[in-house]
């Protein structure tokens, strides 16, 4: 177990180091840990050093007591990369990783080469009646439900198919385990962070990639782009969850805007499907087919 203690002394942030190559941080969303990148991370440390941290609150870093913001995080990861001497560093983040993602690279324009936020946004702050069930509904389940109850239904909804059962399981295990304090917490910091009025210092190559199905409306992340200068991947049967479940599609993205490889605009890029799973599970390889990778839709 490696850890890094910050400067207070009293909180260390848990991390993991693997592979070679230019350096790559991976950024969990809310209710995960830095585990639940292993996918990506297999397909990604034959070209990259990748680093992959439990944010404070999760995983083996330790507790808050739920007063963080996004900016707060992204903070702690810049002194984790300082700490390490990187002096330039490609960052992906999903969900509230995306938002801490891009938070660092605004933090630190020159400092982040290139981009990936998976299902985020820029702002959360409540302006849509999806984000104000989204904000408002997960407090009153979790008095009612406890995170258990609150763990299993989120579950459900990332992953309803009948394949999909390992992926609930494995859902319900992680997000149980995380306290409704460090969980609400989060998610208080993500409703209250925006980026909308920096994101012209953004200096980074950056790619948003989006599920079809995901909590928030795909027309929003398409004008994110368009306000970003990005590229965006829709990923087409996917939900929320789409490093979990379209895992050959997250990983030829990320190499694709990592290696600087150009696309091909006019193919779909699709959720895995039980037959994909069924070989993601036995082959770590599949993850860079060539196929998988001409499947990508990019586009402004």
């Amino acid at each position: 177990m490696t850890t890094f203690r910050l400067k207070n002394k009293r909180r260390a942030l848990y991390y993991r180091m693997r592979g070679d190559g230019e350096h790559l941080l991976l950024i969990h969303g809310l209710g995960s840990c830095g585990e639940d990148w292993e996918f990506q991370v297999r397909a990604l440390e034959r070209r990259f050093r990748v680093i992959v941290p439990d944010l404070p609150g999760t995983g083996h870093s330790s507790p808050t007591e739920g007063k963080d913001s996004i900016a707060d995080y992204a903070q702690v990861l810049w002194a984790l990369i300082d700490h390490l001497k990187i002096s330039r560093v490609n960052v992906a983040g999903f969900s509230l990783g995306g938002a801490v993602a891009l938070e660092m690279a605004l933090q630190r324009p020159d400092c982040v080469p290139r981009l990936a936020m998976i299902n985020s946004l820029a702002t959360y702050r409540v302006d849509h009646w999806r984000k104000w069930l989204e904000a408002r509904l997960p407090p009153v389940l979790i008095r009612l439900m406890g995170m258990r109850g609150v763990a299993k239904l989120v579950a459900a909804r990332l992953f309803p198919a009948k394949w999909q059962r390992p992926l609930r399981e494995r859902a319900v295990a992680r997000l149980a385990a995380v306290t409704a304090t460090s969980y609400l917490g989060m998610a208080r910091a993500l409703e209250r962070w925006s980026a909308l009025d920096r994101l012209s210092t953004l200096k980074a190559r950056t790619l948003l990639i989006a599920a079809e199905h995901d909590y928030t409306p795909l027309a929003e992340k398409v004008a994110m782009a368009k306000a970003m200068g990005a590229a965006i991947a829709v990923v087409h049967g996917s939900r929320h969850g789409t490093p979990f479940d379209a895992v050959a599609a997250t990983n030829a993205c990320l190499i694709s805007l990592f290696t600087d490889r150009s696309i091909h605009p006019s193919r779909r890029l699709v959720c895995d499907g039980p037959p994909a799973w069924r070989r993601l599970t036995r082959i770590t390889q599949f993850a860079e087919d060539q196929t998988a990778i001409s499947r990508l839709e990019f586009g402004f």
